[in-house]
């Protein structure tokens, strides 16, 4: 969201060249885009809904105690963390741990953005639970204070799950101007990954599995479908700096993936692999689904919501229809239980693995797209698709509930010769994962290195979070809850 707070001066890193134009529907077009203008300017009216017990779910206090009950563990050390959680390890409840480089270091401090983000703007919403906003912004602080320095990173295309979920909320809730010059840094970094003649940004420089070998990033230039959730940290950059460069890069980079990782069914291929002299597709893989001709359920949800929010810095109509198709599919294939497959062309069974991160990320894009086909006073089918997914999750996938107690405390007092208050607030985790969601499927690839399904997962509790956050934003999560709008 393009923000009118005042700030100090953006410190730019050496600049780049992006010798292309803005491209629309494949034709140049360099006219078209106003820098200005963000996501932020889309709102629509929607239908009332009654109030659904399993949706609330999305603000009960055990979700706010399973994420507080990670985070205070680090509170009273004596340096901020270093490591961040990832994934559960099936067969136990315990989180493991990522080093701070590693791409899904943003999500947990995201996620304690998105609590502050409910504590700021929607305090009527949220049940009491004894958690001050003094500490939740202290959590916030201590949770990212090393993470500023992944900005620099020049060899992944993470860096928008890395920055962006902890350092937009830090800007925008706080008006925090070092996450500010970070999320700058990091779009400018990010945009030296960028190749004209392939035109887009590299995404993996190396690739190992069980089947193939890609060691040498001279000869292979790597693509994968996720990579789509990177470009809204360039569109940011663009509106901030008033860059064309940034925006053409983002934009490019959309088009290229539009061509070549969507099927003509809407179904996603996972990675592509360019000759970076010629721009020739070289290989179409998977990496994380069940086959090359797969549809792995993550990468089709990496689709709906990154061309979502694509068409929403663009307004180019074949952005939005890039993303309705693949939520239609997305929705045409779920099973009866709501809950996406880890893929959704792999053989079937009862023991077949869900992925509960490819339904919430799924979810959050159908809500962005409910907006942008309300806002052409268009019906939209996607706030009832996304409802029906989130309901199911929380029916179906959530793990056993954490609480939060404490207990009263004595304290000598001159006035009042003893007196009685509150004493720490403490979190009982409750007797099973440490995350909010159970289901998560990281990778159940044959030939993958490492092959883990039916666990917790990190950014599966984020988007979880970030889909109660858009609801209410959308002024739904109120009468979810029957509290109205906010």
């Amino acid at each position: 969201m393009h923000s009118s707070k005042k700030r100090s001066r953006i410190q730019t890193d050496e600049p780049f060249d992006v010798s292309f134009p803005i491209c629309k529907n494949g034709n140049v077009d360099t006219g078209t885009i106003d820098l200005a203008k963000s996501p932020s300017t889309f709102r629509a009216t929607t239908k009332s809904l009654p109030p659904n017990p399993s949706l609330s779910a999305l603000y009960s206090p055990s979700t706010t105690a399973k994420i507080w009950g990670i985070a205070q563990r680090a509170l009273n050390k004596s340096s901020p963390p270093t490591l961040y959680p990832e994934y559960t390890k099936p067969g136990s409840n315990e989180y493991i741990y990522r080093d701070l480089e590693f791409w899904t270091s943003g999500f947990f401090p995201g996620s304690l953005y998105l609590l502050l983000e409910r504590e700021r703007k929607y305090p009527l919403a949220m049940e009491s639970m004894g958690l001050h906003i003094l500490q939740q912004r202290f959590a916030c602080n201590w949770w990212t204070t090393n993470l500023h320095q992944n900005a620099r990173l020049r060899g992944t295309h993470d860096l928008g799950f890395m920055i962006s979920p902890w350092a937009r909320k830090a800007w925008e809730l706080e008006g925090d101007q070092r996450a500010h010059q970070t999320l700058i840094t990091a779009a400018q970094t990010l945009a030296t990954r960028y190749n004209a003649t392939t035109r887009c940004l590299r995404s993996w420089d190396t690739c190992i599995t069980k089947r193939y070998e890609f060691s040498d990033p001279k000869s292979d230039f790597l693509v994968i479908i996720d990579n789509m959730l990177n470009l809204d940290l360039l569109f940011w950059a663009a509106a901030e700096l008033r860059s064309p460069q940034l925006r053409d890069i983002a934009t490019a980079h959309a088009h290229t993936t539009r061509l070549h990782h969507i099927r003509p069914d809407s179904s996603t291929i996972h990675v592509v692999n360019f000759d970076q002299h010629t721009g020739a597709v070289k290989a179409k893989l998977t990496n994380q689904g069940y086959s090359d001709a797969s549809c792995w359920s993550r990468g089709q949800a990496w689709a709906i919501t990154g061309f979502a929010q694509t068409y929403l810095w663009t307004r180019d109509p074949i952005f939005l229809t890039t993303a309705r198709n693949c939520a239609d599919y997305f929705l045409a294939h779920l099973p009866e239980s709501g809950i996406p497959p880890w893929d959704f062309t792999c053989p079937r069974d009862e023991r077949t693995p869900t992925d509960t991160s490819a339904a919430v990320i799924a979810c959050h894009g159908m809500l962005l797209l409910h907006e942008a086909v309300m806002a052409r006073s268009e019906p939209s089918i996607y706030l009832d698709g996304a409802l029906r997914i989130l309901t199911a999750v929380c029916e179906r996938c959530l793990s056993p509930k954490a609480s939060f107690h404490t207990s009263q405390v004595t304290i000598p007092s001159a006035e009042l010769g003893e007196s009685a208050e509150a004493g720490e607030l403490e979190v009982d985790m409750g007797d099973g994962l440490e995350t909010v969601l159970a289901g998560a499927t990281i990778n159940n690839y044959e030939f993958a290195p490492r092959r883990w399904a039916m666990h917790g997962l990190v950014y599966a509790d984020y988007y979880f979070l970030l889909c109660g956050n858009k609801l209410l934003d959308m002024g739904i999560g109120g009468e979810i809850l029957g509290n109205g709008n906010f």
